[in-house]
């Protein structure tokens, strides 16, 4: 008998997806059936790795010019993420009807959760942001902490009607995304911490090989991965200014990777010491031969650096709460350093890298998180935890 799994990863950047992508290529055998469900650029890049999406309307944030979270326009796009919603929901009913699946997998999207109750189908939910975070500033008022207090209970409350609720992080103290979900007090009963669900590739003797001759690795100088991640609108702005400050560093190598999931995989060398890739096909191997990580805020990205044992610097998206209180995590973990975009500058970014590199703290405190990410295997827990109920 076939066995058929929905997965509907949230499409706003690629995080979310990886996660359901990675399930996926664990689970393929032979009698079960896969079919996701998304928009955006998570479609795309589902698509592009061989496996059918269906198409749904977007709910997606809205973003500056400059790549910061734009609180106004959001405001101002809230009746179409209500029109979108329901649309969302009747397009996961018919898609559902007609695949039949024994269960489904959300990643942090609300209308398969709704669409899989009123159709009586198991639900499990993936997801590291229970709560919306205002900004640092807007928490010091009493009126805000209020808010976020109400709106985690809230959300808490509609995410509840998964049968489970899976959290792909570390236990606490270890927690990464602990700001927004561990004072929830509504989901606490279904509430699992399962690990990391990144790749744990196998990285080859040939493969290094390849990435070092493709970039032409120099061993004797430090090589910084900047893996910009996230909405392709806050992509580009921060770029532009690194590459401006690290092309004058020439005894660094880095190596830059946009995130296009329809971007070329040639690189271009832009200056003596940057490499460009539009999309990396080398990112494993080039994560495990970086010195330093730079990069958002990212659940996801961040959960790959612990897991490659590489000091971080995150340099969050403006006026994004979740992005801002991971970055934050990661300094009270001492593996890494946070640098603001607005005030960021030669002099900033250089100190930072220069401290990751040669103060050996960093190293021993991500290696410590490293072997206690090692001893959980997200993706076999949540391979069975889905297995278990087709």
């Amino acid at each position: 008998m076939m066995q058929r799994v929905y997965l509907a990863p949230y499409g706003v950047g690629l995080g979310h997806a990886s996660r359901l992508l990675i399930l996926a290529e664990n689970m393929k055998r032979p009698g079960i059936e896969m079919l996701f469900s998304s928009f955006g650029e998570a479609r795309n890049y589902i698509e592009r790795e061989g496996f059918e999406c269906e198409k749904v309307p977007p709910v997606e944030f809205m973003w500056g010019k400059h790549g910061e979270f734009s609180i106004k326009s959001n405001i101002n796009k809230i009746p179409q993420w209500l029109v979108n919603l329901p649309v969302q929901v009747n397009k996961e009913i018919r898609y559902m009807k007609k695949f039949d699946p024994q269960i489904i997998i959300s990643d942090s999207r609300l209308s398969p959760l709704i669409a899989g109750r009123i159709l009586n189908i198991p639900k499990i939910l993936i997801i590291n942001q229970i709560k919306l975070l205002l900004t640092p500033r807007l928490r010091e008022f009493k009126a805000g902490r209020f808010f976020e207090t109400c709106n985690g209970e809230l959300m808490g409350g509609i995410w509840n009607m998964s049968d489970r609720i899976l959290i792909p992080d570390l236990p606490p103290p270890y927690t990464i995304s602990e700001s927004t979900i561990n004072s929830v007090k509504s989901i606490k009963s279904k509430l699992d911490y399962i690990g990391f669900i990144t790749p744990r590739a196998k990285i080859t003797e040939n493969s290094l090989s390849k990435a070092k001759e493709v970039l032409q690795i120099d061993n004797t100088k430090p090589l910084i991965f900047v893996h910009i991640s996230g909405p392709m609108g806050t992509r580009i702005p921060i770029i532009m200014k690194l590459i401006d400050v690290f092309k004058k560093e020439p005894s660094i190598q880095f190596v830059f990777s946009e995130g296009n999931s329809n971007g070329n995989v040639i690189p271009r060398k832009i200056s003596n010491n940057i490499w460009y890739f539009e999309w990396c096909p080398y990112k494993d191997e080039i994560f495990f031969l970086s010195d330093v990580i730079i990069m958002r805020g990212g659940h996801t990205a961040i959960s790959q650096a612990i897991q490659y044992g590489k000091p971080i610097i995150s340099i969050p998206i403006e006026s994004h709460g979740e992005q801002l209180s991971n970055s934050s995590k990661i300094e009270r973990l001492g593996i890494g350093k946070t640098i603001d975009s607005k005030t960021m500058n030669q002099t900033t970014l250089i100190d930072a890298l220069n401290d990751l590199i040669c103060n050996s703290s960093y190293d021993d405190r991500i290696r410590d998180l490293m072997q206690i990410s090692n001893k959980l295997d997200g993706i076999q827990n949540i391979k069975d935890i889905v297995l278990s109920y087709v």
